[in-house]
């Protein structure tokens, strides 16, 4: 796979949030990419592997796997996102996977670079808990990313958990270079320096910090792309209430039976409730 146009990233990032809202409108996935691919820019090849993809969605049911397949088009990352959203075991939704998609393609179509892509695409695995080695594994199959960029994610996918994520970074930035050299100056680092010196600060700035303070701070200061969050439901309240009720009048029917079954269900004290409690502060 080489790295594609930048025409395309626009056009999958319109691909990704239109699949998206439509979804949430009750949509099926097989009737939105049946006709989906006409809306698409035709001198881009993202026509084609909408029609790909929906014709792999009828034989397998899913869509990771036809993006999986589309693997000159599709990155292995992309395949990996949409098949952690169609595990069942996950609480990944659809949708959130399809905007991490989407703002992924909105960042390789402006001024992406490798430590951007990196520090998004890694943040996504930390905070939906995807899995660090198949992630970075996917990870490692861009384009996008060089040979040392490569070595650098197979190091990290075998030190990750026992080495901070702020280490991580501050150890292969310019940054944590220069420091080096202050000391000596003739220091020349093992490896060759990933992230520039700002990313380096940030870093040891956040050296024994929660990941994610990390991830914001260079959001915040180098305007990487920020990654999205799992929305809270506003609807899950009266729905609980509901719950609550039930289950308190399922308590009393089972009451009303035990004693009934013991013979001492009395008639008088369903008809008083202050003389129930007074005799009974449990209920019967």
């Amino acid at each position: 796979m080489s790295i594609l146009d930048r025409e395309e990233y626009i056009e999958q990032a319109y691909f990704f949030r239109v699949l998206r809202e439509r979804l949430s409108e009750g949509q099926a996935t097989q009737s939105i990419l049946a006709s989906l691919d006409q809306e698409i820019l035709s001198t881009t090849r993202l026509p084609l592997a909408i029609q790909f993809l929906a014709t792999e969605l009828k034989h397998s049911g899913l869509l990771s796997s036809g993006m999986a397949r589309l693997r000159h088009y599709f990155t292995p990352y992309q395949a990996f996102i949409v098949a952690a959203s169609e595990d069942e075991t996950r609480r990944f939704s659809t949708d959130l996977a399809l905007l991490v998609l989407e703002r992924e393609a909105e960042y390789r179509a402006g001024r992406v670079s490798p430590a951007g892509l990196f520090i998004y695409q890694f943040e996504v695995l930390c905070r939906n808990r995807l899995g660090y080695a198949a992630g970075l594994q996917a990870m490692q199959q861009d384009p996008y990313y060089d040979a040392d960029w490569r070595a650098f994610m197979d190091m990290a996918s075998r030190q990750i958990g026992l080495i901070e994520s702020a280490d991580l970074i501050y150890a292969r930035s310019v940054f944590y270079v220069q420091e080096q050299r202050r000391h000596d100056p003739t220091y020349e680092p093992p490896v060759p320096p990933l992230f520039g010196e700002k990313e380096g600060k940030i870093a040891r700035a956040n050296l024994g910090r929660d990941p994610l303070y990390l991830f914001a701070a260079l959001q915040r200061q180098l305007g990487y792309p920020e990654v999205p969050r799992n929305k809270p439901r506003e609807d899950i309240g009266p729905k609980v209430e509901a719950l609550q009720l039930k289950i308190r009048d399922l308590e009393m029917r089972l009451k009303l039976l035990e004693a009934e079954v013991r013979g001492t269900l009395d008639l008088n004290k369903l008809m008083n409730p202050d003389l129930l409690k007074k005799d009974d502060p449990e209920g019967w």
